[in-house]
């Protein structure tokens, strides 16, 4: 049951890291006018990746200091995310 739990919980973290993942691509290659944010398909994935993960990111922006264009939230959360999944499978380990 505990392990079902886990592979649910470690499930729905790499897909979060993926969402954000491609939120950043995303904003990269917006940034670098490689794909038109007015295109809907790229806007609509703009918008659901955003509402996804700027909940969380903004929460992190406000600890980490400014440095000017470059924005590392993404990593810190991504980072945060591993650290998670390394305390469930340790609980799981001791648990069983």
């Amino acid at each position: 049951m505990g392990y079902d739990i886990f592979r649910l919980l470690s499930s729905i973290i790499t897909l979060y890291q993926y969402v954000i993942i491609a939120g950043a691509i995303l904003s990269w290659l917006i940034a670098f006018n490689v794909v038109n944010p007015r295109n809907q398909f790229v806007a609509g994935i703009g918008r659901f990746t955003h509402s996804l993960t700027e909940p969380a990111l903004r929460q992190i922006r406000r600890f980490l200091p400014s440095l000017g264009g470059v924005d590392l939230s993404p990593i810190v959360l991504l980072l945060g995310l591993e650290v998670v999944r390394i305390v469930l499978r340790q609980l799981l380990v001791r648990g069983s």
